[in-house]
């Protein structure tokens, strides 16, 4: 059970065997924090055993530092992939000899990377650590040491706790003499090249394990300025359901957060990519450009668009892909955001809005969509799983009956002539689409007479749903969001596709026209305006069984189908509890009573 929402944890191992211990740490420590887990770097580091209270000190970046980072995010993900870790790099840069600069005191020589507590974006409430005690009976000097220690680092929640991990660490076939020496990264790590301007460019949706490990080796590598570009408008139009990307605004905003936290010195610049090479063709003071494999190609021609400006080309630094150790069929084998935004589909993306109004049977789900994005065959998968599918299409043909109020209503206000009336005396819809088409105030009269009626009909039909006893209605409703009906159902579920998909399903399904489906496609609200108000996604792009699943993992949640159960509160305030194989022990700070407990 997690008791704090945020914790800071201090790596003291050296940098050597840190790879080893990097999962079953994580593990642990991913049970006592919830939601965002901070990494402060201090390899060596003696906490109350050695005499005299520990100060930070500068670490300098070197290579191995580098891959230990990008095999933390990689383990981060497999292991506690719901913690938001980042990786802080403040003490983590050769050490400054520059008289006036704040870290020296004036003297000239470096003895804090710490002037003053950092602020963090969210204020850790425990801090933990892998130190390795040789003596339990030292263990309340040890956490009184990390209290104090982190304290000088980072502005922390007041009461700081700290928790001491005991994780079954994997033996190391070579153990070294003396395990806890400071300068283990002196004598055999190779330094890492810095520069004075990097950039780096992505789109940067939902941050992941792959984006920190560019974001913070960005950061080791630069050491003034930090440009990101960020994809915007047309470099979105071919990604993998373009509609669940964040906007721009809220991408920039989490990553000038996290950039901020990891490394508060660097002057960063974020700008909005709408070409592949923005400012990095025409900036003639950057020196390093941070690729991946697969964007090296990238990269390069970066370059040759500089030679072509008459600037230097830029330093390729190549950073590996992590593998996703949770990726299905359908998604890629490296950590992706595509791979993130799938699994969003058939999840509750937003809570539903209070429908007191509403009885809570059945529950009503409104499904909706473009055309040809399947939200039939979704209805039809939800009846299976004993819904009741209201079809608003079919009950707007009911409107349009003889002696029905909207049947009346139309012929009043586009006329009764021949060319809208058919032998039988039912209005003739397609004549009637004509008169309307590509005419707005028209068009707004006829679905201001129609939309109520159909809505009169749909609260019928659940009406109906309600006495035969059902639990749950689908009404399935291309216009669900633009007539308003969000008030007679108890969520929203919205479909979508590509729109080259949805052209091409219109044409084979209607037999229409490219340039007429496109049309219709063009006179409904885009994918992007209703996914906004969306609480679930579906897409049936892929095979039926990706679809099937995507609906039975919406269905069963609780909430709708499944009805009224609600998500247990995680408790807060324990400080005793076991964690499967590995082990805590948690202690109260030191000017708080209670004592501290091993489990």
């Amino acid at each position: 059970m997690s008791m704090f929402s945020t914790g800071i944890l201090v790596l003291t191992s050296p940098l050597h065997t840190l790879p080893l211990r990097i999962a079953p740490v994580l593990s642990s420590a991913a049970q006592v924090v919830e939601r965002t887990l901070y990494v402060h770097l201090h390899p060596g580091l003696n906490l109350g055993t050695g005499g005299g209270q520990p100060r930070p000190v500068f670490i300098p970046p070197v290579v191995d530092l580098s891959s230990l980072i990008t095999g933390l995010y990689s383990n981060a993900a497999n292991v506690c992939g719901h913690l938001d870790v980042r990786v802080l790099l403040t003490n983590v840069r050769a050490q400054p000899n520059n008289a006036s600069s704040p870290e020296t005191g004036g003297t000239g020589v470096a003895c804090n990377p710490f002037p003053s507590p950092q602020s963090l974006s969210h204020s850790p409430e425990v801090v933990l650590t892998d130190f390795a005690l040789q003596d339990p009976g030292q263990s309340p000097l040890v956490a009184q040491c990390l209290q104090r220690y982190t304290g000088r680092c980072y502005v922390c929640t007041p009461g700081l706790a700290s928790v001491l991990l005991h994780p079954q660490l994997q033996k190391l076939e070579e153990e070294v003499e003396k395990e806890g020496q400071k300068d283990d990264w002196d004598s055999s790590s190779e330094r890492m090249e810095t520069y004075s301007e990097v950039v780096v460019g992505g789109t940067f949706d939902r941050l992941h394990g792959a984006h920190k490990t560019l974001l913070n080796i960005s950061c080791l590598l630069a050491n003034k300025r930090f440009l990101i570009g960020v994809c915007d408008q047309e470099l979105l139009k071919k990604k993998v359901l373009k509609e669940l990307i964040e906007p721009y605004a809220l991408r920039v905003q989490r990553l000038r957060e996290f950039l901020q936290d990891v490394k508060p010195s660097l002057q960063y610049e974020i700008v909005p990519l709408s070409d592949p090479f923005g400012p990095s063709v025409i900036d003639a003071q950057l020196q390093c450009i941070v690729v991946s494999e697969e964007t090296r190609r990238g990269g390069e021609a970066v370059n040759k668009k500089r030679l072509e400006n008459g600037l230097p080309g830029l330093v390729l630094h190549e950073i590996q892909l992590l593998k996703d150790a949770h990726h299905t069929e359908m998604e890629e084998e490296k950590i992706s955001s595509s791979s993130l935004r799938s699994r969003l589909l058939g999840t509750l993306l937003t809570d539903p809005k209070d429908k007191s109004h509403l009885p809570l049977v059945p529950y009503v789900i409104g499904l909706t969509g473009g055309s040809g994005s399947g939200k039939s065959s979704i209805a039809r998968q939800l009846e299976t799983l004993g819904a009741v599918s209201i079809n608003s299409d079919q009950l707007g043909h009911e409107t349009y009956r003889p002696g029905e109020v909207a049947y009346n209503r139309v012929l009043e206000e586009f006329g009764s002539g021949a060319d809208l009336i058919n032998e039988d005396k039912t209005i003739n819809r397609r004549a009637l689409g004509r008169k309307v088409f590509g005419n707005k105030e028209r068009l707004k009269a006829l679905t201001d007479i129609v939309w109520p009626e159909i809505a009169l009909l749909v609260k019928e039909r659940i009406q109906q749903a309600r006495e035969e006893g059902k639990q749950v209605c689908v009404v399935d409703a291309a216009v669900l969001l633009e007539a308003g009906w969000t008030d007679i159902v108890h969520e929203v579920w919205v479909t979508v596709i590509p729109e080259e998909e949805a052209v091409s399903r219109i044409m084979a399904r209607d037999g229409v026209s490219q340039e007429d489906a496109v049309r219709r496609l063009q006179s409904q609200w885009p994918n992007t305006q209703q996914v906004e108000q969306a609480n679930v996604v579906l897409c049936t792009l892929w095979e039926p069984e990706i679809t099937q699943k995507q609906v039975r993992r919406v269905a069963g949640r609780p909430g709708s189908c499944s009805l009224g159960t609600k998500r247990k509160k995680t408790r807060r305030g324990l400080v005793h509890f076991p964690i499967a194989k590995h082990f805590v022990t948690v202690f109260p700070n030191e000017h708080d009573p209670g004592r501290s407990q091993t489990h």
